[in-house]
Order: structure tokens, then C-alpha cells, then sequence
């Protein structure tokens, strides 16, 4: 007869969790705030930028012009290259003053993305974060409307005039489309991850959920960020036209 701590490593565990977690309420003006480990995600995520950002400065600062580049500066122009063509292709030349935005984006996203392989919660499974994204590149759609189209920004919502409430609903409905749609492939990757280390025998979980992980947090997190920023460049670009 096996007792049952004997089993314990083969019986699947009764602890799933699927959600934000609360760790400390307080409130203001009337309401109750929860800090969540998405905010505690998203604060290491910046002190992460912050320190990179620092190292990446001082590295090419020292950097000699005449001499051969450090490896980590050759990987740093690497991927600033390629942000640039990609905003190049995907904008054309009027979108090379968004390459610091898309590349930013960029960077954020797919650092969250990639958050849970290292123990945190990804800060784009929890909707807040998906949607203040959309609102940005919302608010640069309109910007970039109004600077290249003046008022013939507003009034193209109006023709053809039978489709007004159409054309309305439409611009509306970018951020939510944008957010949402980031939010639900992170979000239930991170529902699947939760409930296969919450549900499977524990002595699955030495081995399988690696292969998972490339799908859930890699494969699809680097899919996500490339989709929402081409959908960023294509927003914008529609409005270069005079």
C-alpha cells in the first residue's frame, strides 16, 4: 500500500490559478485599490528597461568609432536596423518619425509577452495594459489625421453619408479590436499554462511543460507583438494621405 505522501508526486494538484492575484488593498477617495502581481510584473519590466537603457548608454558611449564594435553594441544596432526597416516597409518614408515609438512598442510588448518564463505574471493577460496600449496608438491614429488631412479627417467619416454610423462604429472599434485581441492569445495561453500546472500529475510537469512554454510564451508572444505593431503602422499610415 502506497500512503499518501508516498503518491504525492504523481496526484495532480488541486491548486489552479487563473487569475490576478491581489496582495495589498487600499483605498482612495471612497474606493478600494488592489496592487496585483500585474502591477508588481509591470514595475519589474521598467526597472528592467531602466537598467538596460543605462548599460546599453554607457556601452556606446565607450564605443570607439575607428575600432571594432563590442558584441553587445553589434546587437543593439542589429535591432534598431531592423526596427527601422520594418517601419520603412510597413509606413514608407513619412513613418520614419514613429521608428522610436514602434520600436518601443515593440520591445514592451514582447518583453511582457515573455514575462512568464521568468516566474511573472505577463502584464498583457490583464486587459488594462492591452487597452492603455490601444488608446495610445488611437490617440496617434487622430494626431497623424488631423496633421496630414487638417478637417477632411473629420469629414471622411461622413461620406458616403448612408454609412456615417459605419465609418463611426469602425473608428471606435480600433482599440477594442487592437486590445482585445492581444489580450485573449496572451490571456489563454496564460488559462492553459495555469490549469496544466495545476491539473496534470507532478511528475509530468519535469518535462512537459517545456514544449508548451515555446508555444504559450515564445511563439505566440513574438506572433502577438509583431501583429499589434503592424496593425499600429497600417493605422497610422492610412492617414499620410493629403
Amino acid at each position: 500500500m502506497f500512503t499518501e505522501g508516498a503518491l504525492a508526486p504523481f496526484l495532480a494538484s488541486s491548486d489552479v490559478n487563473i487569475g490576478v492575484d491581489g496582495f495589498l488593498k487600499y483605498k482612495l477617495f471612497g474606493h478600494t485599490f488592489w496592487l496585483t502581481t500585474t502591477h508588481v510584473s509591470l514595475v519589474v519590466i521598467l526597472l528592467f528597461f531602466t537598467v538596460f537603457a543605462i548599460i546599453a548608454n554607457r556601452a556606446i558611449k565607450k564605443t570607439d568609432p575607428y575600432e571594432k564594435p563590442s558584441m553587445f553594441v553589434n546587437i543593439l544596432e542589429l535591432a534598431v536596423e531592423k526596427i527601422d526597416d520594418m517601419v520603412l516597409s510597413g509606413m514608407g518614408p513619412k513613418g520614419v518619425g514613429f521608428s522610436n515609438y514602434i520600436g518601443a512598442l515593440f520591445a514592451f510588448i514582447l518583453v511582457c509577452n515573455l514575462s512568464g518564463l521568468m516566474g511573472l505574471r505577463a502584464p498583457t493577460a490583464d486587459y488594462g495594459t492591452t487597452l492603455s496600449l490601444a488608446l495610445i496608438t488611437f490617440f496617434l491614429i487622430h494626431i497623424t489625421g488631423f496633421r496630414y488631412q487638417k478637417m477632411g479627417h473629420i469629414t471622411g467619416l461622413f461620406k458616403p453619408w448612408p454609412l456615417t454610423p459605419v465609418n463611426i462604429i469602425g473608428e471606435l472599434a480600433t482599440p477594442l479590436s487592437m486590445s482585445l485581441r492581444l489580450f485573449g492569445n496572451i490571456l489563454s495561453g496564460t488559462v492553459l499554462m495555469a490549469l496544466i500546472y495545476g491539473l496534470l500529475p507532478k511528475v509530468l510537469l519535469w518535462f512537459w511543460p517545456g514544449a508548451l512554454h515555446i508555444y504559450f510564451d515564445v511563439f505566440s508572444g513574438c506572433i502577438q507583438t509583431y501583429v499589434f505593431c503592424m496593425l499600429t503602422m497600417v493605422f497610422i499610415s492610412n492617414n499620410f494621405e493629403e
